[in-house]
């Protein structure tokens, strides 16, 4: 059962580690150090119920589903555009990561909404975790497929865990506004080769 576990855990990293707007997100809160644990929390359990349901077989009712699909992908394209153009913006303005000044405050309900907005209307979560994970997920023999999820599982609760508590041994480096603009500038070029990827193939 532990070869299904590390064939979960393996593939999960691999696909989890892709620069994104999630991980993007999740970095951005680290650094600022704002509802941190609550912003991790919900990128977890967002993980455990997506995962969950797609090795219970939600991936292949999906993948052959076409107006399902058609909606996600032209949904998710024009949310990703929206999230590239916002970050390009933001590359555009001069800041950098002060701790003596006071940082906009987020209430914990904004937070959340936020990291379910950028987690939830991405296509690419579904396609990764319901569609892929699921699909080779629910082809594991007998118990296989659940020490498969939970693989898949423990790599997401390592990952987040060390990418917004691990956030603020680069706040140094943040500190700089080119760090942010740079930062800023890769994701919205990210999001829109998404967007385009997502509308053309």
């Amino acid at each position: 059962m532990f070869s299904f576990y590390l064939k979960g855990l393996g593939l999960g990293a691999g696909l989890i580690m892709a620069i994104g707007s999630q991980n993007a997100h999740v970095l951005r809160m680290g650094l600022r150090r704002q509802h941190v644990g609550l912003t991790v929390l919900a990128c977890i359990l967002c993980d455990i119920v997506l995962i969950g349901a797609g090795v219970a077989g939600m991936g292949g009712l999906i993948e052959g589903n076409p107006a399902l699909l058609l909606l996600a992908r032209w949904g998710g394209a024009a949310f990703l555009a929206w999230y590239g153009l916002r970050a390009w913006r933001s590359a555009l303005s001069a800041h950098a990561l002060d701790a003596g000044a006071a940082p906009i405050l987020l209430s914990a309900q904004q937070a959340l909404l936020s990291v379910l907005a950028v987690t939830l209307l991405n296509p690419h979560v579904y396609l990764d975790t319901v569609v892929l994970l699921g699909a080779i997920g629910g082809q594991q023999p007998g118990q296989g497929k659940w020490w498969f999820a939970l693989g898949a599982v423990s790599n997401a609760v390592m990952w987040f865990c060390a990418l917004g508590f691990g956030a603020r041994l680069l706040s140094p480096w943040f500190a700089k506004p080119v760090a942010w603009r740079l930062l800023d500038g890769g994701v919205g070029l990210i999001m829109l080769a998404l967007a385009v990827s997502l509308m053309v193939f």
